[in-house]
């Protein structure tokens, strides 16, 4: 029987705080079960396992992300949509450290196509269309703009720039530069 107060969705917003407190890898039954004072066995009502958890961090925090690329990106188009999305993602990654990490999880096929991850493509297709891009080339282009936010995000979090003086928020700004350049001169085929 599930205990009065505790629901899938609490758990997975707590599962989700605690991700971002000590990494989702570190994300538990038994430390979400200290959270709410419960026994272990009683989150399984809930959720299948560790693994059902991190999934639901992950989808969790697609969902969240999704929603504020789409309000920085409302009303804008070329490079300025560009920045505002990749503003919107790097600011959800250095907030949420242990959300964005669990985004990082292989979904099976079938939920991926379920996630919010589908707005985000749809999103980052729109950008492109702004750039004249049609397919193959913006398949090309959506992998590299992810490289380039996933990369820089992850190499400044674990402070793979911390060995020249110049910021991080001025080498981001050229690496939009760099991108908007790239986008805007797609070399033909």
């Amino acid at each position: 029987m599930a205990r009065a107060g505790v629901t899938v969705e609490r758990l997975t917003l707590a599962a989700a705080e605690l991700a971002d407190e000590v990494g989702v890898e570190n994300v538990t039954v038994a430390a979400l079960a200290r959270h709410f004072g419960v026994k272990d066995a009683s989150l399984y009502f809930h959720i299948k396992n560790a693994r059902d958890l991190r999934v639901r961090i992950a989808l969790l925090a697609l969902e969240e992300l999704a929603d504020r690329v789409a309000t920085a990106l409302a009303g804008r188009a070329g490079k300025d949509a560009l920045v505002a999305f990749a503003n919107a993602y790097r600011d959800y990654a250095r907030q949420h450290p242990g959300r964005y990490a669990a985004m990082q999880i292989d979904l099976d096929p079938e939920t991926a196509m379920a996630s919010a991850g589908v707005r985000h493509a749809e999103m980052t297709r729109a950008i492109l269309r702004g750039y004249r891009l049609a397919e193959p080339d913006q398949t090309d282009a959506v992998r590299m703009m992810h490289s380039t936010f996933h990369g820089f995000v992850s190499l400044e979090k674990t402070g793979g720039f911390r060995h020249t003086p110049r910021t991080t928020d001025d080498s981001w700004a050229r690496t939009l530069d760099a991108l908007d350049a790239v986008l805007s001169n797609w070399p033909s085929r």
